[in-house]
């Protein structure tokens, strides 16, 4: 499996920061989609960055990570990805408010704060979700996941929705581990 990180609209260097955050005890084989060359808000260009790579094939199951105007392009490219053959293994969606997303694939959503956990809920909740406690600044999510602190809301084998203290790092590592990566 390989993650797909598709940053927002902002500074390279917080992506840079998220990498060595999030991966820096965690080895996992990624590609970062440039955003200087292909628009984050564009499925067409995301779904183009991926058809164009030579080590990518359909044959290899994909997990699609994005920040912010990320997530607006990363839904169409993986469900693009899917109608080209491809497998989607799932999507974390990181801050991406006011973006419905559906599929036919598991759906994690992080938020930094409950506000935005919670009103962006009422476009579908997906599978299981975190949102920062103390609330932390949008960029400050994808920048520092591994210091921001929140609550991993799931579900228990009761069907009933629990909640768990952990960081936003810990949250996208076990559910890299449930998928397989």
């Amino acid at each position: 499996m390989t993650v797909i990180i598709c940053p927002g609209i902002h500074d390279p260097k917080l992506t840079d920061e998220l990498v060595e955050g999030l991966f820096s005890n965690y080895p996992c084989n990624f590609l970062l989609v440039p955003t200087k060359d292909y628009a984050p808000y564009s499925a067409i260009d995301i779904l183009n960055f991926l058809w164009y790579k030579k080590s990518l094939t359909t044959d290899i199951p994909l997990l699609f990570m994005a920040f912010s105007a990320g997530v607006v392009g990363t839904v169409g490219a993986a469900w693009g990805w899917q109608l080209r053959g491809g497998q989607v293994k799932a999507m974390i969606a990181i801050d991406g408010w006011g973006m419905p997303i559906s599929g036919n694939f598991p759906i994690y959503k992080v938020s930094h704060d409950y506000f935005t956990h919670w009103s962006w809920a009422l476009l579908g909740s997906g599978n299981e979700s975190f949102y920062a406690y103390p609330s932390v600044e949008h960029l400050e999510i994808w920048r520092s996941p591994q210091t921001t602190k929140g609550w991993w809301l799931h579900q228990n084998s009761a069907e009933v929705e629990t909640a768990s203290p952990v960081t936003a790092r810990e949250f996208i590592i076990k559910i890299l581990e449930k998928h397989g990566e």
